[in-house]
C-alpha cells in the first residue's frame, strides 16, 4: 500500500470528520474532508482519491445515493459508515456499489485495517506479457514501448494510460476512471490531450486510429492485435 494514499472522508458530523482526518493522517494517509455529497463532488473535480470513506446518513443526497451515482463514472473504492447495523443495511450498501461497510461506533484501528485491505485489492497487479499494436509492442512488466525494436519514449502519464487500457483490452474506460487509475492531475480535457499524444506514438495514422478508439460519451478503449 502506498503510504501516501489519498482518502476523502465524507461525513456531516463535524467532530467525527475531524477525528477521522486526524487519525488517518497519523496512520500515513493523506486526508481531505467533505461535509456532504455536494462538497465531495467538488473535491473530486479537483483532486484524485485512492479511496472514499462515506457516511450513509447525510442530509440531502445520502451516502448510498452518492455511491450509486459515482459507480456509473468511477471505480474509486468506497467504504461506507453507518449507524444502521442490520444485515439488510450492509447488503444494501454493497448493492449500491460500496466495497466495504462498517457500523458505528467502530474501532479506529479496524477502519485503518479495512482501508489497507481495500487498497491492496484495488491496486492493479503488474501484468507480464507484451501487447502488440501493429509495429509497436508494449511490454507491460517493464512499461516499455518499442517500435521495430527501437524504444519509444513514454512519459509517466502515457505509460500509465497505456498500462490501464492494456490491462482491460476491449473494455471502455471512462475519463474519470483513467484520471483515478493513472493519477492524472487535471480534468477530462487533460485525458483527451494525453490520449492524443499517446496515439501519435502507437498509431500509424493518429487521425484514423486502429488501436486506441474513442467511444463517444463514454471514454476510450484499446483493441490490441
Amino acid at each position: 500500500m502506498d503510504d501516501q494514499s489519498h482518502i476523502l472522508v465524507v461525513d456531516d458530523d463535524n467532530r467525527l470528520r475531524e477525528l477521522l482526518s486526524q487519525y488517518l493522517g497519523e496512520n500515513g494517509f493523506r486526508v481531505t474532508t467533505a461535509a456532504d455529497a455536494e462538497e465531495a463532488r467538488m473535491r473530486m473535480r479537483g483532486l484524485q482519491f485512492d479511496l472514499l470513506v462515506v457516511d450513509v446518513m447525510m442530509p440531502g443526497e445520502s451516502g448510498l445515493q452518492l455511491t450509486e451515482s459515482l459507480r456509473s463514472v468511477s471505480r474509486v473504492p468506497i467504504l461506507l459508515l453507518t449507524a444502521m447495523g442490520e444485515p439488510e443495511d450492509r447488503v444494501s450498501g454493497l448493492e449500491h456499489g460500496a466495497d466495504d461497510y462498517m457500523t458505528k461506533p467502530f474501532e479506529p484501528r479496524e477502519l485503518v485495517l479495512r482501508i489497507e485491505s481495500i487498497l491492496r485489492r484495488a491496486a492493479p497487479a503488474v501484468t507480464e506479457g507484451v501487447v502488440q499494436l501493429g509495429k509497436c509492442a508494449f511490454d507491460m512488466g517493464r512499461r516499455e514501448l518499442r517500435r521495430d525494436d527501437a524504444i519509444v519514449r513514454l512519459t509517466t502519464i502515457e505509460a500509465n494510460l497505456l498500462s490501464a487500457l492494456a490491462r482491460n483490452p476491449g473494455m471502455t474506460l471512462s475519463r474519470d476512471e483513467l484520471i483515478n487509475q493513472c493519477r492524472i492531475d487535471g480534468n477530462e480535457r487533460t485525458v483527451d490531450v494525453q490520449v492524443t499524444r499517446l496515439r501519435r506514438k502507437i498509431e500509424a495514422d493518429p487521425r484514423e486510429p486502429r488501436y486506441l478508439h474513442t467511444i463517444r460519451g463514454q471514454g476510450y478503449v484499446l483493441h490490441p492485435d
